[in-house]
Formats: structure tokens, C-alpha cells, sequence
């Protein structure tokens, strides 16, 4: 999605008539749904700059321009783009825009700056790096840019920065990414123009805006498929912004730990998608391959046994082992036994450990205690089960306990649900989590879907599944789950006799997420929770409903083989509101993780014909509220003859 586009001759017009503004506002409007003029205005200087650049004649009139181009599968959006040939090929030169004024100094960590941004100084990505990594991650998953070889050459633009001798933007240290991609700033407007000249000296004449903004994106590769990539040393994911920034800050951290035997803990929050667990398994690799022993430790199974079935074959079951740990693992571990412990999913710890939870003290304090560096990724909005006690604060209590300081960082970028931040807090207001300003809109490019029928939805599944194995149905935990061995999908748990629909739980709990035959399986919150799919189909069982205009949880129509509120009645007895208020939160927090496991899109069908009714009714204000083109139309398959 392009938010304005032009040719050379027209934007200059729109800025010099003083219309940009004005036009860039109502098409934020109509695409995104939501801004401001004053955060319109703030990009008047920049804009006005580039204007500047642009009035050189030798830039052809017909040269392309756009402005805030969103990069596929992420929330990211690239400054201005110019397009046109340069006698030989398509380019697409790629121009970040920065209003910085100073950089204080050099970091000795790879493609960070300091500077000062949000009223102090603070690590931020060098804007070489930043301009390449947007230029990389457009090569990546832009079918169009690769089939039709349009060349991307990205650069940085700081047009209040003045350069003084010995100045750090430009030092040594950065030389590699200043080769990638080169910065200019304040007096080297010819410069720039001169870069821009040099491959745009014909204009756009195939219409490469178009074709990058419209273009097929590829798939997005997903952590589990990359692992024994990343293992053997290979660049499998471009970390960006803050995950760049915290990344680079706790691998140097975890070195300086080891080396002074010192301790530390650091907690990264961020929401669904915004990659926690790509980051986390990036350290892991990393700081192996580097000589330190390094544990991945997640409560959850689901994902360690994935990794373990994707890295069969390229490494020792006994190294496999020691890779990945269960949140349990570390009862009697001595002090600093380990150099370093990445937690993923440290919303899930428990306090207790041991098949009957009669284990150890407290998850959080035995992980701290174990090793010199322990990072915890977490979203506490993921919290599913009354066990789960991870959380800030206590990370924070049990870390002053050993004397520890703690470094905190958050990520925002989205990564998930086609990059769309907007579909996250959607679904909050949806939910009726949070109230957002998100309310009409949730992201052009995001296939939500509200089906009336069962057998539709897994249908559009399966169908999807043939492509690439990524699809797959999931299902709140509403019906009953077999003690008994089974060993066929004969036998079927999730049964809806008014639909003539039954579905099995998933066979296998290790490997479900990844076995091509278990497409026509639902996994449950403990099997999806850490993974994520290209499709989700989700079954929202009656412990959610709609009554009296309000979205309600019934945490009794829970199954009673469900571990998640083990425990609620009693504490119903005791203190019956915070038992409704806890059970409450976990019931939400569980459909909202659910309905984010889906990169590309989540269709839902809920058993409650009101609940689904009110979401049929909420996608279509989301319809009306935005450009109904057919990735606008609703999207509701009706019950058909013969069901």
C-alpha cells in the first residue's frame, strides 16, 4: 500500500501549491482510516527538502514518487521512493528520511548509532542500515521486484545534519552498511540528486509503482522451517528498528556476562508477531557459535518439539536436547550453571515445577538463578492458564533478589497478520480486551473471514494447506479431550450436531503444527500458542458469547480435561469476582492468541450465532469504512444446501 504517488512534475506541484499536506491527509484517510493533520505536518519539512532534491532537470518530469510505501508483512513503512531506468534497467531508489540533527556517538555494537530521540539519548539503527534492511525486506517478499529484475537502491537522507570532522554517522565502524547504502546529509543535496541521477535518467515508463505496490508477495518463511538454516551460520531472518537495536544490545550483553562473570537480566515485551521467538532462536544461535552455552527454554512444548522434528537429521538428538528445555528444567541448578538462558513465552512460567507442580520454588528465580544472562521474552496479554505467573514485575523482584540490575525494551514492529498493527488492535476492540481507536479498520492486505458453517471454513483449510502445509484449524477448549490413546482421526472430539460437523483434536502433540496429515486436526491453545501459520481457521466454542450487546466469557462450558482453569471453582467460593475476572481475562487472552497465529488471514466460526453475528456485523463496518475493493468485500460464507 502506497499512500501517495505522482509523477516528479506533479509532486513538486502539490508542493509548491501547497497541496501535499492536504492530499496526503485525505489519502491516510481513506486507506488507513486513521491520522492526524499535525502528523501530517510533521513530515512537511522532509517532504519540502525532497522537493528541493527533486528540481533538477536532468530528473526526468515523468520519474515516479511515492511516499510512505508499506513493506509487505510488516508494519514498516519506506519514506519516499523515486522510480524510473537508467537507459538499461528498472531502479527504485529508496530514500529514508531522518530529521536528526546530531548522532552523540559510535556504538561498539554492529549498525547502531546514539542520538537523541523521545527527549534523551538513546541506541537507534544506523539510517544506512535502516534504509538497506527496508530495501532487503521489499527484495525478500516482492514476487514483482525479482521476476521483472527492478534494481533497489536504497540511501538515508538527514537534511539537518551538518557533518563535522571525525563525525561518527560516517566512521569506519559503519563502513559496511555506508557501502550498502549511502547517507547524505544537510549541504550535499547534490549529492544526492546525483545518486538519484544515476539510475533514474529515463522516467517511469513500465510503471513500477504499481507493479511493486500490486505485485505477488511471496511467503513469509516461518522461524520453524529456518532453524537448521540459521544453525549452520545462514542470515535466515533481517531484524529491523528496535528488534536490531535490543538484539545487538543483548548479545553484547550476554558476551560482557560471561567474560566479567557478572550477572544480568534483561525482558523484552512485545505483542503476537512482533518477533520475540526469532529474536530469541537469533541469540541462541548466535551466542553458541560464538563458544557460550546457551539454552532455549520455553513452558510450552509445542515449539520445542517442532524445532527438535525440523533439526532431525542435521544434529545429535543429545544436542538437540541440550538446546531446548522445558521452564521446568532448572529445580536444582546450581548459581551461574549456565552462561546464558533465553526464555521465550516467559508469560507461560509457572511457579512450580514437576508433573504434579511439587517441584522447586519459582520458575522465574530458578532461571535467573541458573545462568549469568538470562533474557525473557514476553506478552503478558498471552497469559492462558490460571499457572501462569510470568510477569514484569515479578522478573523484576526475583532479579533484585540476586542483586541484578534489569534492562528492559520493547518491541512494536508487527511482523504477523500480514505486518498489520492495525489488525491487533482491531481485534482487541473486537474482543473487547481493550477499547482502541482501531474500532472500523483492520489492515487492508489481512484475510479475515466470518463463516456460518463449519464445513466451509475447514474446506478454504484444507484447500489452502496444499499450497505449503501452513494452514491449519485450531479450537477453543470447549469439548472434552480423550485421555485414551487413539491413534486415527476416526474418533472425533469437537462435535457440532446442528452443523453435522465433527472434528478430531490433534493426534500428535509434538509435531501436529508440521505433519502434512493433520490439516483436518484442530490444535488447542497448548499446541498453537508459539507457532505461527500462514491460515487459521477458528472454532470459538461456547465459552464466548454475545448477550445484551456485550462480548461474555462462561468459563463453565470449559472442558473439564482443560488444565488452563484448574482451580476456579475453588477460588469461585472464595472470591467469586476476582475468580470471574481472572478466568475472564484468560478466556480472551486465549482467542486473541489464537486468532493472531495466522500471518496471512484468521476465519472464525463460532458456536454462538450471536457472538458470530456480531462479528459478521463488525466486519461489515470495517467494509463500509474503507475502499471496497475485493480485498474489502465482506467476506461471510452462508450455510449451503446439503449441510
Amino acid at each position: 500500500m502506497i499512500i501517495y504517488e505522482a509523477t516528479k512534475s506533479e509532486f513538486v506541484s502539490d508542493v509548491t501549491n501547497e497541496l501535499l499536506v492536504e492530499r496526503l491527509y485525505h489519502s491516510y484517510q481513506e486507506k488507513i482510516g486513521r491520522t492526524s493533520k499535525q502528523e501530517i505536518i510533521s513530515w512537511e519539512n522532509s517532504l519540502q527538502r525532497m522537493s528541493n532534491v527533486m528540481q533538477d532537470r536532468d530528473i526526468p518530469n515523468d520519474a515516479g514518487v511515492a511516499i510512505e510505501f508499506k513493506i509487505p508483512n510488516t508494519s514498516k513503512r519506506v519514506d519516499f521512493i523515486v522510480t524510473g531506468n537508467d537507459g538499461r534497467h528498472d531502479h527504485v531508489v529508496i530514500v529514508e528520511l531522518k530529521q536528526w540533527s546530531k548522532v552523540d556517538k559510535i556504538t561498539t555494537k554492529d549498525a547502531l548509532v546514539k542520538t537523541y530521540v523521545g527527549g534523551g539519548l538513546r541506541p537507534q539503527t544506523h539510517p544506512s542500515y535502516q534504509a538497506w534492511t527496508y530495501a532487503a525486506l521489499i527484495r525478500d517478499f516482492n514476487k514483482s521486484v525479482q521476476d521483472q529484475q527492478i534494481e533497489l537502491q536504497p540511501c538515508a537522507y538527514l537534511h539537518n545534519y551538518r557533518k563535522t570532522a571525525n563525525d561518527p554517522l560516517v566512521d569506519e565502524h559503519y563502513k559496511e552498511h555506508l557501502l550498502k547504502a549511502p547517507v547524505f546529509t544537510k549541504g550535499e543535496i547534490q549529492k544526492l540528486r546525483d545518486f538519484i541521477k544515476k539510475y533514474v535518467r529515463q522516467g517511469d515508463n513500465n510503471n513500477l509503482i504499481y507493479q511493486i505496490e500490486h505485485g505477488k508477495i511471496r511467503p513469509s518463511k516461518s522461524l520453524q522451517d529456518s532453524l537448521a538454516n540459521m544453525l549452520k551460520g545462514n542470515q535466515e531472518f533481517i531484524m529491523i528498528d528496535e528488534q536490531k537495536v535490543f538484539y545487538e544490545e543483548a548479545f553484547h550483553l550476554a558476551l560482557e556476562c560471561v567474560k566479567h562473570n557478572k550477572k544480568q537480566v534483561m525482558i523484552i515485551e512485545g505483542g503476537p508477531g512482533t518477533g520475540k521467538s526469532v529474536m530469541a532462536v537469533n541469540l541462541l544461535v548466535n551466542l553458541i557459535n560464538k563458544g557460550l552455552m546457551t539454552l532455549y527454554v520455553s513452558k510450552n512444548s509445542a515449539p520445542r518439539d517442532v524445532y527438535a522434528s525440523k533439526l532431525k537429521g542435521t544434529v545429535r538428538k543429545t544436542a538437540i536436547d541440550n538446546l531446548f528445555k522445558g521452564s521446568g528444567s532448572f529445580t536444582e541448578s546450581e548459581l551461574n550453571e549456565f552462561d546464558v538462558i533465553v526464555v521465550d513465552e516467559a508469560h507461560r512460567l509457572n511457579e512450580k515445577s514437576g508433573f504434579y507442580g511439587n517441584q522447586g520454588e519459582n520458575q522465574v528465580k530458578e532461571l535467573i538463578k541458573a545462568a549469568k544472562f538470562t533474557i525473557f521474552f514476553i506478552d503478558e496479554n498471552q497469559k492462558v492458564t490460571l499457572k501462569d505467573i510470568g510477569s514484569i514485575d515479578l522478573i523484576k523482584r526475583y532479579a533484585e533478589e540476586f542483586e541484578t540490575e534489569v534492562i528492559s525494551g520493547q518491541l512494536v514492529s508487527q511482523f504477523r497478520c500480514d505486518g498489520s498493527d492495525a489488525y491487533i488492535a482491531w481485534l482487541d476492540d473486537v474482543l473487547q480486551i481493550r477499547e482502541t481507536a482501531n474500532s472500523h479498520y483492520y489492515g487492508v492486505d489481512y484475510d479475515f473471514r466470518v463463516y456460518d458453517n463449519p464445513h466451509e471454513m475447514l474446506r478454504e483449510i484444507e484447500k489452502l494447506n496444499k499450497k505449503n502445509n501452513k494452514s491449519r484449524m485450531l479450537s477453543g477448549y470447549c469439548w472434552e479431550w480423550p485421555t485414551k490413546e487413539r491413534s486415527n482421526t476416526m474418533y472425533k472430539d469437537i462435535v457440532l450436531p446442528e452443523h453435522d460437523f465433527a472434528i478430531s483434536w490433534n493426534l500428535s502433540d509434538s509435531i501436529w503444527a508440521i505433519d502434512q496429515d493433520s490439516v483436518s486436526e484442530a490444535g488447542c491453545i497448548h499446541t498453537a500458542q508459539g507457532l505461527e501459520f500462514d491460515y487459521v481457521g477458528v472454532i470459538i466454542g461456547d465459552d464466548l458469547r454475545f448477550e445484551n450487546g456485550q462480548v461474555i466469557t462462561d468459563y463453565a462450558k470449559r472442558a473439564k480435561t482443560d488444565q488452563s482453569l484448574k482451580g476456579i471453582k475453588k477460588m469461585a467460593k472464595e472470591n467469586p469476582e476476582e475468580a470471574q475476572k481472572i478466568a475472564d481475562q484468560i478466556i480472551r487472552n486465549t482467542y486473541r492468541t489464537l486468532m493472531t497465529r495466522g500471518q496471512k488471514g484468521c476465519f472464525i466460526f463460532c458456536t454462538d450465532p450471536e457472538l458470530n453475528a456480531y462479528f459478521r456485523e463488525r466486519l461489515r463496518r470495517t467494509s463500509e469504512n474503507n475502499d471496497l475493493s475485493p480485498k474489502w468485500e465482506l467476506r461471510v460464507a452462508e450455510d449451503r444446501e446439503g449441510y
